[in-house]
């Protein structure tokens, strides 16, 4: 694992987006896997003022991490819609080429089995992730086994606490959610894996001195990924005794 060692969230946006550029200029038809939550909005905010310095993501292909089962579409707390609003409204990119699994599909199972054909006709080259305080990624919770592809999960209380700031309340959280399943995400070329803040400062300090991959922590699966690079703020390595 490469570590990028930031100031803070907004460094590591910024990093994180000349990061991606540099790989969009050496393959403008990469296949690229992106992320949601608050961790990646930084880097897309970034992204979007690339594109106005030369970098195109006209032929980019985009594949989304997730999406929550029972929101429509254009629901403001849907991962369609915040991939919109912060991301792909701003860019040259075709909106054929982005793909989001479907949580309001009237056959779940089988928007699953479709997503997941569509990534594995594909390679994805770089996939953006975060990981949560309980070490899940994308919303592969603790207990996914390592060979899952895209599938349904339920998510954990905690998950779902995490993401009632989003929310009016808790209880309009979704309880469950479509996730490319971990083997998904370990099928890509290359992970960049973005880590900000105090709250996220355990699980780095557990995923870097994890010795054995355990389903229990998701997230140690990203230790048999042969490039994997981490960057993470000032607090978010608090825990880890590495220091800027």
């Amino acid at each position: 694992m490469n570590i990028i060692k930031v100031e803070d969230y907004e460094e590591m946006g910024l990093l994180a987006a000349e990061y991606v550029s540099k790989k969009i200029q050496d393959k403008p038809e990469m296949t690229l896997g992106l992320a949601t939550g608050s961790t990646p909005k930084s880097t897309y905010k970034h992204l979007i003022e690339a594109q106005k310095k030369g970098t195109s993501f006209k032929h980019i292909t985009t594949f989304n991490l997730d999406e929550y089962v029972g929101l429509k579409l254009n629901d403001p707390n849907s991962y369609h819609f915040y991939m919109n609003e912060f991301f792909f409204r701003h860019i040259d990119i075709p909106r054929e080429n982005t793909h989001l699994p479907n949580g309001h599909s009237r056959n779940i199972g089988q928007e699953c089995e479709e997503y997941d054909k569509k990534i594995k006709g594909h390679t994805i080259d770089l996939q953006i992730l975060g990981i949560g305080a309980n070490g899940h990624i994308g919303f592969n919770e603790p207990g996914t086994s390592f060979e899952s592809n895209t599938h349904v999960v339920k998510l954990a209380d905690s998950t779902r606490k995490a993401n009632a700031r989003f929310f009016s309340s808790l209880e309009e959280v979704p309880t469950h959610a479509i996730t490319m399943g971990i083997a998904s995400i370990m099928s890509s070329k290359e992970i960049l894996l973005l880590v900000s803040g105090e709250a996220k400062s355990e699980a780095l300090e557990r995923l870097l001195s994890v010795e054995e991959l355990n389903e229990s922590f998701p997230a140690s699966i990203l230790k048999s990924h042969p490039h994997v690079t981490i960057i993470a703020d000032k607090e978010a390595l608090m825990g880890t005794g590495i220091k800027l």
